[in-house]
């Protein structure tokens, strides 16, 4: 929860209809050259459905479309969905990118679960929508103001306890 302003002894108090399972999942990486400069942050929402391997070589698709020339270095954790069989396929057929899997359990060596936890904890911190649609907007617009960021990303990638860059 986000603090708010009320009168003193006034609890605020956030309304909605009605409470809702619904979600919406997310995928991401930030995107860097070597040296860790000129972040930029990439994303697709799933509205209604967990993260799979369909997803995954959707979102690899588009690192692909983006990064066009490059070697490309995926760092992911051990979702399954990120180490299955048409993820492995896939990867076969792109030498160009190399995978590393993050331990189990360790979200504060991902630095894209920093820019989540900024998105939700900041951004979203006292929404309280009333419709699926209404969250997908408001994140939407979340991610594309932190898109807008680059210190913010890069604060994200010097904050994990792993060092991304030897060479600087």
């Amino acid at each position: 929860m986000k603090r708010t302003w009320a009168p003193k002894g006034k609890t605020p108090i956030l309304k909605t209809k009605t409470r809702s399972h619904k979600k919406i999942s997310a995928i991401g990486a930030i995107a860097t050259t070597s040296s860790g400069r000129k972040p930029k942050l990439l994303f697709r929402l799933h509205p209604g459905k967990n993260v799979g391997g369909r997803e995954c070589v959707a979102f690899l698709e588009q690192l692909h479309l983006n990064f066009p020339r490059r070697h490309i270095f995926v760092i992911w954790d051990g979702l399954r969905a990120h180490w299955g069989k048409k993820v492995q396929k896939w990867q076969a057929k792109h030498p160009k990118f190399q995978f590393f899997k993050l331990p189990p359990y360790a979200p504060e060596l991902n630095p894209i679960e920093y820019a989540w936890g900024h998105i939700k904890y900041h951004d979203l911190g006292n929404l309280a929508p009333e419709s699926e649609a209404e969250l997908l907007v408001h994140a939407k617009t979340a991610i594309c103001k932190l898109r807008n960021r680059p210190d913010l990303l890069q604060s994200f990638i010097r904050h994990a306890p792993i060092n991304f860059f030897p060479n600087e």
